[in-house]
């Protein structure tokens, strides 16, 4: 159990050196497949016993080979980082689960870059430092880069280029960061920054806000906040499905990282630096709600609209983060794992609507798929709608009910006005779409040749039948049992509030490791 923090690390790095051994021999794909899934089960496995351990409110410190934290790779786990690497292994399993029906054959090399996406987004939720948090991202970027161009052509290669163009330029701001807060600091170990942000001089603090300012514009980036949001609704739109679904987690490591440093950092204990940065942020969430929330309206393709849901759900997880209060954090993480696992359902509806239309493809015109797709898609598109809307029963009226009713009076004006007037044009968009998809009458034409592998009859496929419903059901087992998820998110918000109960563990953690 001592080794538990790096085994969500080391099991898909290591699931990813066999899975090309295993290529590189020319393998049968049900071996290729059988050593994907014993990793991913593997890691779903230790991503559960890390949740049980932080559960507490302990925070777990292991330090690789036992170097200091200061020239080595300090991993550090506590209710938010186990919360979000079990999210991202219950999402991996459903999305390898689609893969499995054909498309992990058309990729070159998918399941190993698959087994390095995991292993970059635990690495990043895991990091106590932020030169790893960029190493970690730097892993996870370069396998999506993988993922996304893999087997394509057309137009997909070309939002692909643009995808890596601006997260290259994103990166290298992020490395002029890391230098700049080296330099005005002396350290990146993320519990040692926090006591040297608080403690900064006055002569020093113009050059510490605009070094934390860029640090800060960097994930924002990643995050896809106002205005630049750009590239996502294209990239998101032609990657293959069980790629796109993966990439909904992706959006929120950004978002986890401005959670991470405001309240770690620029909380109520760092002086002149408290709450510094939400001040541009909230505005620019709020604009990027509006405009996301028009992105949906204005759909004309049904993967286009989910691209913009995962605009929504971030820029909604900002105002919720932004708000700074341990009930708007509590109902933000229970929004963020809910709104993961439901765009993820809705990338998948969306490949299996595309495959059933023929020609029509995922266009939002009248085109009724074949029979068998338009019964169990829709009704699977139903769920999810309802979900991702915010609609009574299921997970996404609780956590925007949560969020409501945690938003401070001083902000009621602007913020219940801006996440009702968005669930509402939410609603439109997708009744919209679901109403010109499987209701409206039309003729099934044979399906071209395209991206991905697809089926002239329209038929579906059982491993993508069930990834998706396993996808709906993680949000209906919110929906039904929400008390323990909602404790969970209350506890951790209150742990993100309290940075000097956090920063003492780490310290005492640390000094601990480094006794003979």
């Amino acid at each position: 159990m001592t080794q538990l923090p790096i085994l969500p690390i080391l099991l898909p790095l290591l699931g990813g050196a066999l899975s090309l051994l295993v290529e590189h021999r020319r393998i049968g794909t049900v071996v290729q497949r059988s050593v994907a899934w014993t990793f991913m089960l593997a890691t779903l496995l230790a991503s559960v016993l890390l949740v049980m351990r932080a559960h507490d409110g302990n925070v777990l410190v292991y330090l690789l080979g036992d170097w200091p934290a200061r020239i080595g790779i300090a991993l550090m786990v506590d209710r938010l980082s186990a919360l979000m690497v079990l999210a991202t292994s219950l999402l991996g399993v459903a999305c390898l689960l689609h893969a499995c029906s054909g498309w992990d054959r058309r990729a070159p090399h998918f399941h190993a870059l698959f087994q390095l996406q995991l292993m970059g987004l635990n690495g990043a939720f895991l990091t106590g430092d932020i030169f790893n948090l960029f190493v970690f991202f730097e892993v996870m970027l370069i396998a999506s880069y993988g993922l996304l161009l893999s087997g394509g052509r057309g137009v997909r290669m070309s939002a692909g280029l643009h995808y890596v163009a601006f997260n290259i330029a994103a990166s290298t701001l992020f490395l002029i960061a890391l230098g700049m807060i080296y330099g005005v600091f002396g350290t990146l170990n993320m519990a040692e920054l926090a006591e040297r942000v608080a403690a900064v001089p006055d002569a020093s603090l113009p050059l510490a806000k605009a070094t934390i300012g860029l640090l800060l514009v960097v994930f924002c980036a990643k995050a896809a906040l106002l205005p630049l949001y750009l590239w996502l609704p294209e990239a998101y739109t032609r990657a293959p499905a069980a790629v796109a679904a993966l990439f909904a987690i992706m959006t929120k490591v950004g978002i986890y990282a401005v959670l991470r440093i405001s309240s770690l950092l620029l909380g109520e204990d760092a002086g002149a630096m408290t709450g510094y940065g939400w001040d541009w942020m909230l505005p620019a969430a709020v604009g990027g709600l509006a405009l996301a929330t028009l992105g949906v309206l204005a759909a004309s393709r049904l993967r286009v609209l989910v691209a913009y849901v995962v605009l929504v759900s971030a820029t909604t997880l900002f105002i919720a983060f932004g708000l700074r209060s341990a009930g708007t954090i509590a109902a933000g993480l229970y929004y963020l794992v809910h709104s993961s696992f439901v765009a993820a359902a809705l990338f998948l509806i969306a490949d299996l609507v595309r495959r059933g239309r023929g020609d029509a493809g995922d266009a939002l015109r009248a085109f009724v798929p074949a029979p068998g797709v338009r019964v169990m898609a829709g009704a699977m598109f139903m769920v999810g709608a309802i979900s991702v809307a915010g609609l009574p029963p299921l997970s996404g009226f609780i956590g925007k009910t949560l969020l409501l009713q945690a938003v401070p009076e001083a902000d009621l004006q602007w913020a219940w006005p801006a996440l009702l007037g968005s669930s509402m044009l939410v609603i439109v968009g997708l009744t919209r779409a679901g109403t010109r998809i499987f209701w409206k009458p039309a003729p099934v034409q044979a399906s071209p040749a395209g991206d991905g592998p697809r089926n002239a009859r329209g038929r579906l496929r059982l491993p993508e039948t069930i990834a998706t419903m396993l996808l709906l059901s993680y949000g209906v087992a919110m929906a039904v049992v929400p008390g323990p998820v909602t404790a969970y998110t209350r506890a951790t918000a209150e742990q993100l509030l309290a940075p000097a109960t956090y920063i003492q563990q780490v310290r005492a953690a640390l000094q601990q490791e480094r006794l003979p």
